[in-house]
């Protein structure tokens, strides 16, 4: 999964999703940090993949990029045979909302609305009528176990639910990818292994490619591949 730079292999986009020589940096006052330095990663539709390690290593800058949240300094990213950084704005934004889902450790869902409202916002930016998207979000939320907080607003349910929520809401559109960022880092043990089980089934059910940055070496045990970032560079465990 995680390969080396062979002078044979470069830049060959063979698979769901390519990196090749990612590098990126961040200037802290005068000092220049090396965060990612020549990252190289093959994987199939459908893999799993946890990337762990300590805080500042570049787990959710490499997360980031992978999701078109931010740009590498160099290096290049093939997903499903598209060069995704030649892309403009707008066809990025395509790409987000499309392609990849986002779970995060803080579910940024909007208080005021209700679950099925949170839910149904990805569908309504596609276009979709309100009907349509009613009624999809309303599905993804039973299959996560919310059938009966639908109409609960976000800031009336627990941790556990309002995760579940942003799980249901990466998902509504049955995305290729599901990126998640530390997605059981504010949950106690039971919802963390509530949400451990659905990302599996859901992978399983959705054949999507699933990738998670976790301190939980349990969640990360789940995963059919582990890596860390050790001196800038993907190290599979």
């Amino acid at each position: 999964m995680v390969n080396g730079m062979g002078d044979e292999k470069k830049l060959l986009p063979d698979r769901f999703l390519t990196v090749r020589d990612l590098c990126k940096s961040f200037d802290n006052s005068e000092t220049r940090i090396d965060i990612l330095k020549g990252v190289n990663l093959d994987m199939d539709a459908g893999q799993t993949l946890a990337i762990v390690g300590a805080s500042g290593i570049g787990k959710s800058t490499l997360l980031h990029i992978l999701g078109a949240l931010d740009r590498p300094d160099s290096g290049v990213y093939f997903f499903n045979g598209d060069d995704i950084f030649v892309f403009d704005q707008i066809r990025l934004a395509q790409f987000r909302n499309d392609t990849v889902g986002f779970v995060f450790q803080f579910h940024y869902l909007l208080p005021e609305f209700s679950a099925l409202e949170n839910t149904m916002m990805p569908v309504l930016i596609k276009g979709m009528g309100k009907k349509e998207a009613r009624e999809i979000a309303e599905a993804m939320l039973v299959r996560v176990n919310l059938k009966d907080r639908l109409n609960f607003r976000v800031g009336k349910l627990s941790g556990g639910e309002q995760q579940r929520v942003a799980l249901a809401r990466a998902l509504v559109l049955k995305p290729a990818m599901l990126l998640a960022d530390e997605p059981t880092g504010n949950l106690d043990k039971r919802n963390s292994e509530l949400i451990h089980d659905l990302l599996l089934e859901l992978n399983d059910e959705f054949g999507m490619t699933l990738i998670v940055v976790t301190h939980n070496m349990e969640l990360a045990s789940y995963m059919s591949h582990t890596t860390t970032i050790a001196d800038g560079q993907l190290v599979e465990l």
